[in-house]
This record gives C-alpha cells, sequence and structure tokens, in this order.
C-alpha cells in the first residue's frame, strides 16, 4: 500500500471500480430496476399527463434515495472485519478509506441518477429549467447519500447489529437531502429563491464528511 494519502483513496477507488465490473450487482441490476419502478407508477395512478409531470420529480427523487439505502447495505456488506483487518495490516489510512469509498460509492450514484434521470425526463416529460443548478443538485446528492452510506457502513460493521440496521439509518437521515433536492427543482421551476435549499444539502455533505473523517480510525479500532 502506497503511503500519500491520495495514493491510498485512489488505490481504495480503483479496488470497489474494479470489484463492480466484476460482480455488476449495482449498475447492472439495480439500475434497470430503478427504470422499471418509474415505468410502473403510471400504471398505478394512470397516465394523466398533467398529473405525471407534477409527482415526476418527487417519484424520481425517492427512487434515487432507495438506490442510496440499496448502495449503503451493499458496501456494509463488503467491508467485513476481516476485510477491515486486511487493509490495516496494509497501511491503509482509515480516513483515506473512508474518502475512497465515498468516492466510488458516488460515482455509482451519479451514474444510477443520470440514467434513470434520462428515463425519468422521458416519461414524466420533466422541465430541465436551470440545468447548472439541476446538476449541482444531483451531484451533491450522490455524495450526501454516498458519504451517509458510507459512514453508516462503518458503524454497522463495528458493531453486532448487522447490515440490517443500515436502511433505518441511512433513509431518516437522507431526508434532508430528499427535501432539498426536490425544493430546489420546485424553486427552479416558480421561480423563487433556492439558496436555503442548496445550502442545506452543503451543510449535509459537510457536516457528514467531517464526522466520517474524524471517526474512520476510532471505527476501525473499535
Amino acid at each position: 500500500m502506497t503511503t500519500g494519502f491520495w495514493h491510498q483513496v485512489r488505490a481504495v477507488i480503483d479496488r470497489d471500480l474494479l470489484r463492480e465490473r466484476r460482480q455488476g450487482d449495482m449498475l447492472w441490476i439495480t439500475i434497470p430496476f430503478g427504470a422499471i419502478a418509474l415505468l410502473l407508477i403510471p400504471l398505478a395512478i394512470g397516465t394523466d399527463a398533467v398529473l405525471l409531470r407534477e409527482i415526476g420529480p418527487g417519484m424520481y427523487w425517492v427512487i434515487v434515495m432507495l438506490f442510496g439505502v440499496l448502495v449503503a447495505v451493499s458496501r456494509a456488506s463488503r467491508e467485513t472485519l476481516p476485510q477491515q483487518d486486511a487493509s490495516a495490516l496494509l497501511g491503509l489510512d482509515p480516513a483515506a478509506g473512508f474518502v475512497g469509498r465515498t468516492a466510488s460509492s458516488a460515482v455509482f450514484l451519479l451514474i444510477f441518477e443520470v440514467v434513470v434521470g434520462v428515463v425519468a425526463v422521458g416519461l414524466y416529460d420533466i422541465s430541465l429549467i436551470g440545468i447548472g443548478w439541476l446538476v449541482t443538485t444531483m451531484l451533491l446528492v450522490a455524495i450526501g447519500l454516498a458519504l451517509l452510506g458510507t459512514l453508516t457502513a462503518a458503524i454497522v460493521n463495528s458493531s453486532t447489529a448487522g447490515a440490517a440496521l443500515v436502511p433505518l439509518l441511512v433513509a431518516p437521515l437522507s431526508v434532508p437531502l430528499l427535501l432539498g433536492a426536490t425544493q430546489t427543482y420546485d424553486g427552479l421551476q416558480g421561480g423563487y429563491s433556492i439558496l436555503s435549499w442548496v445550502l442545506l444539502m452543503v451543510a449535509v455533505v459537510l457536516v457528514v464528511s467531517i464526522i466520517g473523517v474524524l471517526t474512520a480510525r476510532p471505527l476501525q479500532e473499535t
């Protein structure tokens, strides 16, 4: 294991991406599942174009949040105690491991957001006003969910609770991100200020980042 912090981060990212390329669980199974979920919603509520256009953005972000929970569960099941012990023996900085795992999860989430977003735009005729802010929102949500998932997985793996506890932790903690994303879109459509909602998402990212980095070593040693 290389000694530089960012070299270690890059090594963790490469490991996770290689693992996903070999298994393909999240991208080749979960992404189609998300797209199918968006396809099934019109069958359940009807084909009223106005109604679908109104609920489309909310449904999209809910499915993104659910995918974030699945990523967190997958992370918890993969980062087992033997895996953590092996990383410690290799001299991996726990903070670098946290940053690397977060970055790889954010990549998966962003890919999911883009692919399912294309499906949502086509199905629900979603307006893309303020594309720059929408992209910023997608990035903040992807990073925020990745941070929450990685931190939650570390907490769960340091206890005897098991991966079943992950959804119970990630789901309520992701509510500020869900509110920020939906209200930002509504603000862009309605023409009112979205600054407070963007700052809410930024605050979540910053707070969880600090907590994750500061607690990485204590959680690993627990």
